[in-house]
């Protein structure tokens, strides 16, 4: 089994510097709630960071352009941004929906959860 991540945000050095221009500015409407948990304004949050290279499953990080991109067909599911999904044996399935994303207020609440999740799949 992988983690997909994806983003609610769009690739680009120019897109990181207007998302973290956001991020200081109006951070109350910033659209992308996992980019608050595991970044901070420029960098990668320590705790996640952390996290990502002790846990042995694999991830993958997309932001929404490049997600939508790769995994291009009419049979997608129609995805609200982020999310996260997990992927065994080639099928998607909603591993953490943008709603739950949404409610967290913590990298080590999002930790917690996906560890959690890992260990009852």
């Amino acid at each position: 089994m992988r983690l997909i991540f994806v983003y609610n945000a769009n690739s680009g050095k120019g897109n990181a510097y207007l998302d973290g221009l956001h991020k200081i500015i109006s951070p109350s409407t910033y659209a992308c709630s996992l980019c608050e948990l595991t970044y901070g304004v420029f960098l990668e949050k320590k705790e996640w960071k952390l996290f990502r290279k002790q846990e042995h499953v694999e991830m993958d990080f997309y932001h929404r352009d490049q997600f939508l991109k790769k995994f291009k067909s009419k049979w997608l599911p129609k995805y609200t941004f982020p999310i996260i999904l997990s992927e065994k044996e080639g099928e998607l399935e909603v591993f953490l929906s943008s709603e739950k994303l949404n409610t967290m207020e913590t990298v080590e609440v999002l930790i917690e959860t996906v560890k959690k999740g890992l260990a009852s799949h």
